[in-house]
């Protein structure tokens, strides 16, 4: 049999468009492999923007979880020369603050020098004084012989202890060593220094450090710094001039802050749901629908999430989240009255207090439904489960893709022997076809002579 190195080419026929067509024909077994993979790859994304929307309601549930959120306080101050904060532990009222005097830092400088003048040949011991009368301390800095301005400076920073922060200045006449004080305040003032002879200090450039005056509703108030902790049980005062008139603070429950974290959990909760109803959508189509539609994960999810909202929650003055204002609407998202809501906060912030957060970490509503969120999005939670699973199957199809595209090869290859075969016969017999119809010619040309 002649040999055929091309399909077609012995039997004059299209082989190798009828084994292409043969081949087409195979791969169409893998489709239903390949659209059962994407549709587990769809999931999986699927389930990672569930659980990042999941995440964003743990977040504002771990807010409303923390018994402090419930006693913010918020400062008002009208007037100039102090800033207050109020923290959880301050009283709600109302204070009069006038500054006569600000902390400031005890200072003192050097005689002129030359830059490159050796201050000592020898090693000397600085003496720094601070305060003054009975609470008078000194501190020692040990500074090397032939050391310049510059490295007395340096020596005078590097040691911790020194109680003074060194600078040089130039006076337009010299160069001067400037100290000053660390802190601020009477006791921690630099009253003065001493002991290096080729650099004494100007006593007019001496200026004492001062504490803080200030009086707060008629009470006379002293401080060392100008941060001022505890003169009014958890507020901190930051004085920032010496105040002509008097000062109005006002301290008052930060409603607005209980308002929004309130609020926040309701926001992520109500976008949550809403990236559910997308990937569960079904239009009947089913090209558009979402991609977990009747997913058994999601249902799951929801009946925890429903049953955690509607619960009734102790036996306390609110117990269920409907008291507060807040109902599940026709969709499943959070409803919120307003007005309900703003009169709960304004005159039951206790009993919100007790029914969010409860007296321990999952005693509160927010503690139970974080309960509930921890095993939907940890890391053994049921997300993760229900990603691990679709892993599984797109591996598994995978392999199953592998094994069939390997049998589609093999039939192929059969497919391409069998028509060689076949373009061989037909190659050989069109051959004889020739020779007969030739033979056939030969002789009825002799007869015709004869």
């Amino acid at each position: 049999m002649a040999s055929i190195t091309s399909l077609g080419v012995g039997s004059g026929l299209d082989l190798s468009g009828l084994v292409d067509q043969l081949q087409a024909a195979e791969r169409q077994k893998l489709v239903p492999v390949l659209e059962q993979q994407s549709a587990q790859k769809t999931k999986i994304s699927a389930y990672g923007r569930l659980e990042s929307a999941m995440d964003r309601v743990q977040t504002s549930i771990a807010a409303l979880n923390d018994a402090s959120t419930f006693k913010q306080q918020k400062s008002t101050v009208t007037g100039d020369g102090v800033l207050a904060t109020a923290g959880e532990t301050a009283n709600t009222g109302r204070y009069e603050v006038t500054v006569s005097q600000l902390a400031r830092s005890g200072s003192a400088a050097s005689n002129g020098v030359t830059l490159e003048e050796t201050i000592s040949t020898t090693a000397e011991t600085l003496t720094l004084n601070f305060g003054a009368g009975e609470t008078q301390t000194s501190t020692t800095v040990a500074i090397a012989a032939n050391s310049t301005l510059a490295d007395v400076r340096d020596q005078i920073n590097a040691d911790k202890e020194s109680g003074v922060t060194a600078s040089i200045v130039n006076d337009g006449t010299g160069y001067r060593l400037a100290l000053s004080s660390k802190e601020t305040g009477q006791d921690a003032s630099l009253e003065g220094f001493s002991g290096l002879a080729s650099l004494t200090m100007d006593a007019a450039t001496q200026r004492s450090g001062q504490d803080a005056e200030l009086n707060v509703n008629g009470i006379a108030i002293t401080s060392k710094t100008n941060r001022v902790e505890e003169a009014i049980q958890g507020v901190t005062l930051d004085l920032t001039a010496v105040s002509g008139d008097p000062v109005t603070l006002v301290i008052e429950r930060d409603e607005e802050s209980l308002r929004g974290a309130i609020d926040e959990f309701v926001s992520n909760y109500n976008e949550m749901k809403s990236t559910v109803g997308r990937m569960t959508a079904y239009n009947g189509e089913g090209e558009t629908s979402g991609e977990l539609v009747g997913d058994r994960t999601v249902r799951t999810i929801e009946d925890r999430l429903r049953r955690d909202i509607t619960d009734n929650l102790g036996t306390g003055d609110i117990s269920r989240l409907s008291q507060l204002g807040i109902a599940i609407d026709e969709r499943g998202r959070l409803k919120v009255d307003e007005a309900k809501l703003d009169d709960a906060v304004a005159n039951n912030p206790e009993g919100i207090s007790s029914f969010f957060a409860g007296d321990t970490e999952e005693g509160g509503f927010a503690g139970r439904l974080n309960a509930t969120l921890e095993g939907i999005t940890s890391d053994e939670g049921i997300i993760q489960s229900s990603v691990n699973s679709a892993e599984l199957r797109v591996d598994s199809l995978e392999d199953r893709k592998l094994r069939m595209e390997a049998s589609i090869e093999r039939s192929v290859e059969r497919y391409r022997k069998q028509f060689g075969q076949l373009d061989g016969l037909l190659a050989q017999m069109n051959s004889m076809s020739s020779y007969l119809t030739q033979q056939f010619s030969m002789m009825s040309s002799m007869q015709s002579s004869n």
